[in-house]
This record gives structure tokens, sequence and C-alpha cells, in this order.
């Protein structure tokens, strides 16, 4: 079933390249079809399920950032955990993608969509009931893998559903922004929750919202038409499925992160027998997973991520850029409500109120990116976004916690958001048209393994950094110099997202995708 695939615009964008996989019988395949024309009124049923979950998973994360400093409080939370909710759900969702959006391709990513809806319901409301941090922790843990079941079917399900154009350019704008959006709701809605009724019902909101786009998701996503039985599907699970690599990379990004996240607590538990042989055996993983895939494409076997892939200078370009942009991102918005609540001495609705802008940027950028990607230069767009994001850390880095808002946080804020909106439109398209149409759901996971990771490492890394910088002390100006810190590395990985794009797509002059 290998076959060149379709590049993003033109020619130049994305080389085109042959697939080898395993040739389990074409009985046996899901039937990749062209989207069928629908109507406006399924698309944007179609469109608001599959972004619905993540928006509200995302909200449960901006609620537990501004709600942190109460929640430490009611849970009795030592101040080295204050850190780990936020980044032990990226490290679950990235760890569990790359299987996740394998079995996917093999089962079908309604089924697989439609149950993690069900188990992110059930985890986010068993967070709002946690009665201490190790429940609160857990729970969050079970909220990520479920994520991993819907983020990269999302993207499978908008691509085999959507035609290429406007209408998958808006599909996938929708699908990135419903992330920053719904966190910067739950930043809003969390302070009021806070100060009113209470944290908890912040995360029985979500669920209900979640359980609704469950019970959308039965109704409003297309059956997928498949050629395979039961006994063939299983047999495909077996075969078809890269499980040595997957499970390699899988182990490898999990033990880099839980060592990030341990030593963001403690620095000087860098030197633990423990921390030493998880840094190991992930340094091991690495090469293995390298030379495990290069021996599968040279014997036609199926390959998590081929390594002819990371050639093309388009798509591992794409992915250094997922990977800091999602790290600078998260941790500037987890930094904001800190700077706002622990510097400034704000409340937590004061705070929340300051992140309007955001939610604003958001939605507005997100019409408009949708509506006339496939009308302007690619490369441009990213590379101009990228700038102004850029803008955000070093403005927070200079900021004063005197001044009025205006004059810095506001543009802080506003523009904190800008290029992680449009680079998940641009990065969902040049990943997934560089995967074979049957895969569609893997190359999900990459992508939203990629985003994950980098907001894990993000968090984790800021964390570790504040708290050294501070000597682990609360006081506002031993603070404000640890924000600092990490205001200006964020600013230094922002300066290198912007070469990286401005290097590696460089050849992204044509227009975005105009198929209709």
């Amino acid at each position: 079933m290998g076959g060149p695939v379709r590049p993003l615009s033109s020619k130049d964008l994305v080389p085109s390249h042959t697939f080898v996989v395993d040739d389990a019988g074409a009985e046996d395949a899901e039937l990749v079809r062209q989207p069928a024309h629908q109507s406006l009124w399924a698309t944007t049923l179609l469109i608001t399920t599959l972004c619905g979950v993540t928006f509200a998973s995302s909200i449960t994360t901006g609620l537990l950032a501004v709600a942190t400093p109460t929640i430490a409080k009611e849970l009795n939370m030592p101040i080295y955990r204050l850190a780990k909710p936020a980044s032990i759900y990226g490290l679950t969702c990235g760890c569990s993608l790359l299987i996740a959006g394998s079995v996917a391709d093999i089962v079908g990513s309604r089924y697989v969509y439609i149950a993690g809806c069900l188990l992110l319901t059930g985890f986010i409301l068993g967070s709002g009931l946690a009665q201490n941090s190790t429940q609160l922790i857990a729970f969050r843990a079970g909220q990520g893998v479920a994520a991993s079941m819907c983020l990269p079917t999302a993207i499978s399900l908008l691509a085999s559903s959507l035609p290429v154009g406007k209408r998958r350019n808006v599909g996938f704008a929708f699908a990135g922004a419903s992330q920053p959006i719904g966190y910067s709701i739950g930043l809003f809605v969390g302070g009021f929750f806070v100060d009113s009724v209470g944290w908890r019902y912040g995360w029985y909101m979500s669920a209900i919202a979640s359980f609704i786009v469950f019970l959308a998701a039965i109704f409003g996503i297309p059956k997928q038409v498949r050629g395979s039985s039961p006994s063939s599907t299983r047999k495909r699970l077996v075969y078809d499925i890269d499980w040595v690599g997957a499970i390699l990379a899988s182990a490898c990004l999990g033990m880099l992160s839980y060592v990030l996240a341990v030593v963001s607590d403690d620095s000087q538990r860098i030197h633990d027998a423990t921390q030493i042989v998880l840094l190991s055996i992930a340094g091991a993983c690495l090469p293995s997973f390298v030379f495990w895939v290069q021996r599968q494409e040279q014997r036609g076997k199926p390959a998590l991520i081929p390594n002819s892939l990371w050639k093309e200078l388009a798509f591992s370009s794409i992915c250094i850029m997922v990977f800091l942009t999602w790290a600078i991102v998260h941790s500037l918005e987890y930094l904001f409500s800190l700077f706002f609540q622990e510097v400034q001495g704000l409340s937590a609705v004061e705070t929340s109120v300051r992140f309007i802008p955001n939610v604003v940027i958001g939605i507005v950028q997100t019409l408009a990116v949708g509506l006339v990607l496939h009308r302007i230069s690619v490369y441009w767009v990213v590379l101009i976004s990228c700038l102004l994001t850029a803008l955000s850390p070093l403005l927070m880095a200079l900021n004063d916690p005197d001044w009025t808002y205006w004059y810095a946080g506001f543009w802080a804020v506003l523009l904190s958001p800008i290029s992680g909106d449009i680079l998940f439109v641009v990065s969902a398209l040049i990943v997934t048209n560089s995967f074979p149409d049957s895969t569609h759901a893997l190359a999900g996971a990459v992508f939203n393994m990629l985003s994950q990771f980098g907001a894990s490492v993000g968090l984790a890394s800021v964390s570790l950094i504040s708290s050294t910088v501070a000597k682990q002390s609360h006081a506002p100006a031993d603070l404000l110099q640890g924000y600092r810190a990490c205001f200006w590395t964020l600013l230094g990985a922002a300066i290198f997202t912007c070469l990286a794009g401005g290097f590696g797509l460089r050849r992204m002059s044509e227009k975005g995708m105009k198929k209709e």
C-alpha cells in the first residue's frame, strides 16, 4: 500500500517519497477513500466534536495553573510537588501517544476517540474529587493517557473526513486553537471558581463538557468503512504495528520526562542512583530506536518513524519548532499566573481577568488562519508569528512589578499564543502529508507527542530554573529573579525557534493547501 505521498502545497514543499509496509493483504486493510463532500452543518458538528474533548481537557490544565496556590493549601501539597499535577499530564500523554496512534490506525480512529472521551470524563471528574495530592497526581496521569487516545485520532479523523483545502485548514486551525483557548478560559474562569464556590467546580464543569462531547462523538463522527474481519484485525495488531519501536520511543521519552520532573523539584537529586540508571537506560533506548527502525525499513517491515523522514528538512524543522513552541507557550502561561499572583500579589480573579487577551487573540486568529491560509505564504506566516511570540518573554523579562498591566503584561499575554496557533495548523498539514493515508493516526501521534513532550519539558525546566535561582525562597523579590531567569531562557528558545523556521522552512514560499 506504499506509494508517493502528496506534498503539502507544491513539489518544493515536502518531497514525495515511498513507504514500504507489511503486506498483510489488501483485503485486511482499512479502505482509504477520498473524503466525501459534507454539508456545512455536518462539517461544523464534526469539527466541534473533534475539538471539544481537547478543549475540555485543556480547561482543566488552565484551572490547575491559576488554582495551584489554593489547591496546595487545601490538599497540604508540599512546595516541591506544585508542578507535578501539571507536568505529569504531559508525561503520561506523551508516552502513550505513539502506541495509541498505531492501534487507532488498525482498529479505527473513531472507536479509539470515543473510548478516550469516556475515560477522559472519568479522570477529570476524579481530579475534582481528589482528597490529597497523590490522588490528584494519579488522576492527572490517567487524564494524560486518555487524552493520548483522543489527540492523534482527532487529527486522523479530520484528515480523512475533510477534503484538502479551506475546510481541512479550518478543521486543523480549530483543533490547534482548542488547546490554548481552553487553557486560557480555564485560567479565566478558574479565578472566579477559586474565589467563589471552590476550585473543584471547575473540574466538574469540564467533566460535564467532556461527557457531552462523548455523546456527540457517537452520533457526529461518521462511521469508518472497513474491510477487515475481527480475526484479521487482531492479526494486524500483532504484525502491522512496530511495537518494538513504539516501546523504545515511549520508554525513552517517559524516563527523560520523569528525571526532568524529579530534578525540577530538587536539582541535587540528579546524583541519585535511580536518576542515573534511568538516564542511562534512556540514553541506550535512543540509538536502539534509530537502529531498529532502520532495520525495519531495510526489511520492508512497519517502521514507527522511518529514518528517511528526518532527511526531509521541512519535516525535521517543523518537529523542532513544535517541541520548542509548546515548551515556550505552556511555560509562559504557567509563569504569567505565578508572576501575577506571587510577585504582584493579585487575587485569582484579578489574575484571570488578565488572560482575556489570550482568549480573544486565539479565537480571532483561529478564524483568520483557517480561512486565509490557502491564499497566503505559509513560510512568512510561520516566521512572523514566531517573531511576535518571541516578544512575549522579552517583555516579561523586562517587566517591573510596579508597572501597570498595560505597559508590558497585556502585550506579553496577547502575543504569547500566536505562534502556537499557527504552527499547529502548518505542522499538522506537513506531518500528515509525510505519512501514508493509512497511518494518519500515527502521524497525529507523532505531532502531539512532540507538543506534549515539549510542554512537559518546558514546565519542568522553568520549575527547575526558578527554584534554583530563587533558592527555594518565597519572598516576592527572590521569586521575581527566578521568574526573570525563566523568561530570558524562553526568549533564547524562541529565537532558536525562529532560526529553525527561517532555515528549515525556507522552501515553503508557496501558498498553503489550495485543493478543495
